[in-house]
């Protein structure tokens, strides 16, 4: 299976560059598998394809400020990508440019409010790095940190709060789990209401969303680990919809990721807590939720 077979034309006119204004007024393409048709909608939409006793499960993963720009301290400039937090003021970071930055090196970011140490080159040229600063480590990031956009966004992101989805809540994320953007709080208690339950699964997006796949052979890809964790009052909810027959529904690719490195053999998934590398692609086996 090549790269290639995945290449389509999209006008770059087409992507947009800033956040709808009302989230669930976003476009919706439905696919009918069955049918083989095409429907255009809006995504509030979303509800009339949920029925009753279905389980919709969401990634509740929050995205912090993990784009740095500092200098060393020769001056040059450099950028940072926090992708793993390793122990305390220890991370896992993407660099650039990578030559630049040996074991030893220092690196000043905010005018000195956050100063980091490359301590050790890892697989894949990444680098482990320990950071020292006076307070809170999460209260700087906000106040020198950017959120990491997807390479096709060209605009600076001027409100941080519409790359989070509505139900954001544990930091850790390099990049948001965008399917799950369009949703709003007045849509999302419509779809409890009509007897949908909303289970929550965490996993933290990391490098695989900005590395690309440099391999022709695709199943060659080697995925970079995502840490994640599940709740027992959550598995519970995807279990039962599990044994009444009724659906399990991912939002976007991460939701399922979960799943899939979770569930037995017959798709029932308990809580825990740990790290995937799973890379679904086509023809890999996995759960029919």
């Amino acid at each position: 299976m090549k790269v290639s077979d995945f290449n389509y034309e999209l006008p770059e006119e087409l992507i947009a560059q800033t956040p709808y204004d009302k989230r669930d007024e976003a476009r919706l393409m439905v696919l009918d598998r069955n049918n083989k048709t095409i429907e255009h909608k809006v995504f509030r939409d979303v509800i009339d394809y949920l029925n009753p006793g279905d389980c919709l499960v969401i990634n509740n993963t929050k995205v912090i400020p993990a784009r740095l720009y500092g200098v060393k301290e020769t001056g040059a400039k450099i950028e940072f990508l926090l992708l793993k937090r390793i122990e305390g003021d220890f991370w896992e970071v993407m660099v650039r440019p990578g030559n630049k930055l040996k074991p030893g090196t220092k690196v000043s970011f905010g005018d000195g409010l956050l100063k980091a140490e490359i301590l050790d080159v890892l697989e894949g040229g990444n680098r482990k790095v320990k950071f020292e600063y006076k307070g809170i480590f999460n209260e700087i990031l906000d106040q020198i940190g950017l959120i990491p956009l997807p390479p096709y966004i060209k605009e600076t992101l001027k409100d941080k709060d519409k790359y989070q989805t509505v139900y954001a809540k544990y930091d850790g994320s390099s990049a948001a789990p965008t399917a799950g953007l369009h949703f709003t709080e007045e849509l999302l208690e419509k779809i409890r209401q009509k007897g949908v339950e909303i289970a929550n699964v965490t996993l933290h997006v990391g490098i695989g969303t900005f590395r690309s796949v440099k391999v022709e052979n695709v199943e060659e890809h080697a995925m970079h680990s995502e840490h994640y964790y599940i709740k027992s009052e959550d598995s519970e909810k995807i279990n039962k919809a599990k044994r009444e027959n009724h659906r399990v529904i991912s939002v976007g690719t991460t939701s399922c990721r979960v799943l899939e490195s979770v569930s037995d053999e017959n798709g029932f998934v308990h809580e825990v807590e740990g790290d995937t590398n799973i890379f679904i692609y086509p023809r890999l086996q996995i759960q029919m939720y």
